[in-house]
């Protein structure tokens, strides 16, 4: 059986920059602009010598299908924070978007609560992206505070949402 989530690698980064690059995404990312090959390689460069992050992709039916981040993953209280983002394009054109988005899902809870040993599992979420808090709730997420950030010169609502390994 093929791994759910892996470990990102050196040769994932043309299709991490892709994904993360792609206008859906962008539009609920707190960095909206296009991320450039320099601006992503730097990105990477910190993730990998950072040893409280990790950056994973999820496979679905057998493809590369979205990417997983975690922070908080050697912190002493385990408040692991993450994020995600899938290929929209490719997901959309096999009509498989939402059953892998739940597969990553899925899997994300279960990779931080395991293997990170996540006492706490929390992200933030534009109040506007429905979808995703709608997937949060069903999955187990409550939603913990609301405030607001600007991005590009825009105010934003966000939604902290969390779950702890207890509850």
């Amino acid at each position: 059986m093929t791994e759910v989530l892996r470990p990102a690698t050196d040769d994932d980064l043309p299709t991490m920059l892709r994904w993360r690059n792609h206008p859906q995404v962008r539009a609920v990312s707190n960095t909206r602009h296009e991320i450039d090959p320099a601006e992503h390689a730097a990105w990477w460069k910190g993730v990998c010598a950072d040893p409280d992050r990790r950056v994973l992709i999820h496979r679905y039916a057998d493809r590369d299908t979205g990417v997983v981040t975690f922070s908080g993953a050697t912190t002493p209280d385990r408040a692991v924070v993450w994020g995600f983002y899938l290929d929209v394009d490719g997901l959309d054109q096999r009509r498989e978007l939402l059953r892998a988005w739940m597969s990553l899902e899925e899997a994300a809870i279960a990779y931080a609560f395991t293997e990170l040993g996540a006492h706490t599992l929390g992200g933030e979420t534009f109040a506007d992206n429905k979808p995703v808090l709608a997937l949060h709730r069903r999955f187990g997420f409550h939603v913990v505070r609301r405030y607001e950030r600007t991005v590009d010169g825009t105010p934003h609502q966000v939604v902290w949402t969390q779950m702890s390994r207890d509850a």
